[in-house]
Parts: C-alpha cells; structure tokens; sequence
C-alpha cells in the first residue's frame, strides 16, 4: 500500500472526508521518481489524493509537477515506484486507472473553429460515449461549470476563462473521480481564476478527488491539501495549517519561501 499523507481534517469537511476513509484514494503516488539523462526530476514522490478532497501540488517552474502529471497520464513510462488510480495500478492495469481519470493539460486544446457543443461531442465519441448519452452528459458537465447558455458558441468567441472551463467540462464526461488540473489558471485575470478555482472547489460534492497544480501560493485555500513540490522533491505534504504549524510559520506563503530556501541552501551546502 502506498503512504497516507496527513491528519484528518477537523472541520466542516471532516463529514465528507470521513465517509471516504474505508476506500482507495482517489490517487496514491509513492516512492515515484523520474530521470531526463543523468538529470534526476523527481525522487522518492509520495502523495495521496483523497476522495472529495481538493490538493494543491504546489511548486516553482521546474519544480517537476508536469513531470509527474505525465507519469500520472502514462506519457511517460513508471521506473520507479508505483501510482495507483482509485486502487488500480497505472503500470498494470492503464485501461481501468486512466477511465477513472479527467485531466486539464496546462496547454490549451480545444478546437477554436468549432462550437463548445462540438467540441465535446468529439470528446465523447472517443471516450466511446454515443450520442444519445453524450448529450445528456454535455448538458450535465455544461451545468457543472455554468456554461449552458454558451453550448453553441464558438470556441473562439469565449473569453480566456470561459475556454477553460469548457476544457473542465470536457475532462468530466466520462464521469471520472480523479481530476488533475495543470497550471490551469496560467494567462487568466484575477476574476477568472477565482471563477475556475470555485467551479473545480464544487465538484467535491460528487465524490471527485481534485490534484491542482500550481506555482501561486493564492491558490492553496486553507481547507486545502498541499503538497510542496521543489527541484523534484516533496519538501512537506498534509492538511495546510498542518503544514504550516509544523513549518512555524504564519501562513502558506512564508512556509514555502522558509521550507524551499532552506532546500536550496542545504543543495548548495552539499555541492560544496
């Protein structure tokens, strides 16, 4: 079995977290490395996702989120340690984890020329959903982020937030309990950011299980999960004023700065 990461929350979302306990995670991440060449990216990664459960994969540019993403994916082959998609192992059984799986790359890619409504239809079709079933679940995913008026618009006449969210909207068709967002908020304004981040914060109700990564500490609520991700390593991992406490620290921001200053003194202490 793979690690389990940090102290129950002791809050409002105790209820729901509890209810969740007895089954697999949402997703678990252990021992996990990967190396480009002689370059290590990651190294020893554990983490784990809950049901229901928001957490923030939290890191600088380079840090190695998009490196586990792609493990996470299967774009890349596992060498080293093991993930596990609700209980089914990503190396051993891909067509069981990755059905339970929505991603939101951090590029765009939706097709600007065609309508929302197309676009998903074409999503669904390789998800092997038919055409009956596919409009009954582009009418309920469109519903989830609040974007029914604009099924027959043209991509391209969506504002930068609006396209995400049809890009959300897409990774949830197939009905997934695991959602990995990557950077999803990069290039938006403020009022867009915090649209997306309250759409993908109300999909815990139906049970989904949210890895958001991301390098602005604004984003990590303080219900949240966090993983601190630097230079290919997990510096601290559990519930945020957990991580927080332990660090000694005021808040979310000051611990990353102290826990990741101090990582890159003891790199250069070592090399020495």
């Amino acid at each position: 079995m793979g690690h389990r990461d940090g102290p129950e929350v002791n809050d409002a979302t105790t209820l729901m977290k509890a209810a969740d306990v007895t089954g697999p995670a949402a997703l678990d991440v252990d021992g996990v490395g990967h190396r480009y060449g002689a370059r290590v990216a990651l190294q020893d990664v554990s983490l784990t996702v809950r049901p229901a459960s928001f957490t923030v994969l939290l890191g600088l540019n380079g840090a190695g989120k998009s490196t586990l993403f792609s493990l996470i994916t299967r774009l890349y082959a596992i060498r080293t340690g093991t993930i596990r998609i609700l209980g089914h192992d990503v190396a051993r059984e891909p067509a069981a984890a990755l059905s339970r799986l929505g991603v939101v790359f951090q590029s765009r890619a939706l097709d600007a020329d065609i309508s929302v409504q197309q676009n998903l239809i074409y999503h669904a079709a390789l998800h092997g959903i038919g055409r009956r079933q596919a409009d009954e679940q582009i009418a309920r995913v469109l519903t989830l982020v609040d974007l029914t008026d604009r099924r027959r618009e043209r991509v391209s006449n969506l504002s930068g937030g609006q396209a995400r969210r049809v890009e959300i909207a897409r990774a949830l068709l197939h009905q997934p309990k695991l959602l990995l967002l990557d950077e999803p908020t990069v290039g938006l304004d403020i009022k867009a950011r915090a649209d997306i981040l309250g759409h993908v914060r109300r999909l815990l109700a139906n049970g989904i299980g949210v890895l958001w990564a991301t390098h602005l500490i604004d984003e990590v609520g303080a219900s949240d999960d966090v993983v601190i991700l630097h230079n290919g390593r997990v510096l601290a991992k559990g519930a945020v004023r957990d991580v927080v406490a332990a660090a000694g620290t005021p808040d979310i921001g000051s611990t990353f700065t102290k826990l990741t200053q101090t990582e890159n003194g003891a790199a250069t202490g070592a090399g020495a």
